[in-house]
């Protein structure tokens, strides 16, 4: 029996859904570990270590697609997208040696990074968050390079939530407004999407080692403004 990629699955129930966590050992890959995957062939050019996360990736959506009772494997859209069924929404990151993916029957996003050393912290920290936003991560009660590294997750969280609905957005498109030790909030401006500017989003989060976990979905969602409606969703149509 040939071979397969060494990898061990652990579903975590977090913020009202169910993330599926893959963690894998990428030595152990194999180029057959990838003909299972309806899109094999489109990942023919990519590294040993690029497969090996993107196997991993997909080995978590398929354990998150079954327990919504869905027996597939997501394919690859022409921007290299996952590709969910009908109905269904689903998000999927991965970092060093863990990959994660979860399925909603709103839009959801989610992320995890690496938490940042201060050296890069400090380097990275004038792209990712401006003056405003600096200052509120410093008045948490959070060392700077996990703060600033909630910041750049809970950006790519809400990003791969409506990543088919907004054209790539800088990350000074959404702004952090707040940040505790559950959950960071993001302002969305104009530069986001014009239908969801003014908007604030929860993301919520937490620690897994030496790495940050940011998870975005619908029922998170509150307006920025109380009177607006609870939800950005009336803002966008699916």
């Amino acid at each position: 029996m040939a071979k397969t990629m060494l990898t061990s699955h652990f579903p975590l129930p977090f913020a009202g859904h169910r993330l599926h966590i893959v963690d894998f050992d990428a030595s152990s890959f194999h180029e057959h570990d990838l003909l299972w995957l309806p899109h094999h062939d489109r990942l023919r050019s990519a590294g040993r270590k690029r497969k090996a996360e993107h196997l991993a990736g997909r080995i978590a959506a398929v354990h998150a697609l079954r327990e919504m009772g869905v027996r597939t494997v997501p394919g690859m859209g022409d921007k290299r997208q996952p590709l969910w069924p009908d109905g269904l929404f689903g998000s999927i990151s991965h970092c060093a040696t863990t990959a994660l993916a979860v399925i909603s029957q709103q839009r959801i996003g989610i992320d995890i990074e690496k938490i940042m050393s201060q050296h890069t912290a400090t380097e990275l920290a004038p792209s990712i968050i401006d003056s405003d936003e600096r200052q509120i991560l410093q008045a948490s009660s959070l060392p700077f390079p996990l703060a600033l590294t909630l910041a750049f997750s809970a950006k790519e969280s809400v990003y791969k939530a409506f990543s088919d609905r907004v054209t790539l957005p800088g990350f000074n498109s959404a702004k952090v407004t707040s940040l505790t030790a559950t959950h960071i909030s993001l302002h969305l401006l104009p530069a986001f999407a014009a239908t969801m500017a003014e908007r604030t989003v929860r993301t919520e989060w937490f620690q897994r080692d030496n790495s940050v976990i940011t998870l975005v979905s619908a029922i998170t969602r509150v307006p920025h403004d109380r009177s607006a409606p609870a939800s950005i969703l009336s803002a966008i149509h699916r």
